[in-house]
């Protein structure tokens, strides 16, 4: 099998969440633990760093990984989902895996793997840990997938852990209260591994402390942390959420300089200013043209998207038009209640089959008030808007992180760079 016939094959035998939702989640570690012990526990030939949240959680990996980089460390960085192309998920120094490589896997392995029915993220999972102990990294950071305490990720012993806050999502997984959330985020807070939470709220604190206590783990709130010194320093990702970000990330550094980490004031700033660059992220209050500004971001739930129309009330435009799309599993009344009435909007959807059609995402969006125009796909959407745009107005593409990869894999039909 070529690369590409090689994802199709993982995508159809193994469902892909991002793709069909909830018929590919997997409760219980059963296939994760006989994965890891089929490949010689690899997760235990490297050092690692857990990150778990509702929102900012792949800011805070990769950010982590790019001042890691630049302590001079061999840095694994194990996120998802992946935007534009499977191997975003698996890195090594900003590298993605080879083709070759995710190739060589499947086609070696499956015949072990085949009997277990095993989900995508599974599957992934354990060819992550795998590459990262044949690459020798001296350092993972270990981004989990959906919730914490049965995610699959959670079989490795980190040096630190880091939860960056709570808010409704995937409610249907890991409960419909605030506190139920947190329960299941908390799962990754193992033995007397130090843990930082970004957020916390009045619900949340208390699951946070009654469950570091129960493993001896110290706990500190970020929240509560001093890192004034770093006030003025440069953070190249600019989107408002990103302070907190900031500040978590600084709080989870300080802690693993106490520890033994090897990590300079200079190593923190270079790496703070060069996130994309020294990792690949991609989607965070990204700009991608200018005349008119065009930005998309990945929020896609009412934590992140709050963030997102404040910084969007900052701006300076003539008009706003907002391309939007989003998937069948989130609160969709929610985000659409907190979106701003005077924009023009675009609705779409994406290429997955989670993705709610446009058509009802336009009824729903009239119903609070919005009004647009429907459009099949995310390049129809996009392109209407850059022709209803003059120099000096202003479009966002959001609402679900598949609307941005949609826009990302159009970049140059749409002459976007």
């Amino acid at each position: 099998m070529n690369y590409q016939e090689t994802l199709s094959y993982l995508y159809n035998s193994a469902p892909l969440f991002q793709q069909v939702g909830g018929q590919a989640y997997k409760e219980g570690l059963e296939n994760t633990l006989a994965l890891d012990e089929h490949f010689g526990h690899p997760h235990r030939k490297f050092r690692s760093i857990h990150v778990a949240g509702t929102n900012g959680k792949g800011s805070c990996s990769h950010t982590l990984a790019a001042v890691l980089q630049e302590a001079g460390y061999r840095v694994g960085l194990y996120t998802s989902p992946h935007l534009v192309d499977f191997r975003e998920r698996i890195r090594v120094n900003g590298t993605p895996v080879s083709e070759a490589y995710v190739v060589g896997f499947v086609e070696t392995e499956r015949r072990f793997f085949e009997p277990l029915y095993p989900s995508f993220f599974e599957l992934t999972t354990a060819l992550a840990f795998r590459y990262f102990a044949e690459e020798k990294v001296d350092v993972a950071v270990v981004e989990v997938g959906l919730g914490g305490r049965l995610d699959c990720t959670n079989i490795i012993s980190p040096d630190l852990c880091l939860i960056t806050n709570i808010s409704p999502d995937h409610v249907q997984f890991l409960g419909n209260t605030l506190e139920q959330i947190a329960s299941e985020k908390a799962g990754i807070i193992k033995p007397r591994v130090p843990v930082v939470i970004g957020e916390s709220q009045e619900e949340t604190r208390p699951v946070f402390l009654q469950k570091a206590a129960k493993e001896q783990a110290p706990i500190y709130f970020a929240e509560e942390y001093d890192v004034k010194r770093f006030d003025d320093w440069e953070y190249e990702l600019k989107g408002l959420y990103q302070a907190k970000n900031k500040r978590t990330v600084l709080t989870a550094l300080a802690l693993l300089q106490q520890n033994g980490y090897r990590i300079s004031d200079e190593s923190i700033g270079r790496g703070l200013a060069n996130v994309t660059r020294l990792t690949g992220l991609m989607g965070r209050w990204q700009q991608l043209h200018s005349s008119p500004t065009l930005v998309c971001d990945t929020g896609h739930n009412v934590g992140g998207i709050s963030y997102l129309v404040k910084q969007l009330r900052e701006q300076h435009y003539r008009k706003l038009h907002i391309v939007l799309g989003m998937v069948n599993d989130k609160d969709v009344r929610g985000v659409l209640r907190l979106l701003p009435s005077d924009a023009i909007y675009y609705f779409t959807k994406a290429s997955v089959k989670r993705a709610l059609p446009e058509k009802e995402l336009q009824q729903l969006a009239e119903a609070a008030g919005l009004r647009g125009k429907c459009y099949p796909d995310v390049p129809k959407a996009v392109e209407a808007a850059q022709k209803e745009s003059l120099p000096e107005d202003f479009i966002f593409v959001g609402g679900s992180s598949f609307i941005v990869a949609d826009l990302l894999a159009n970049r140059d039909a749409l002459n976007l760079h």
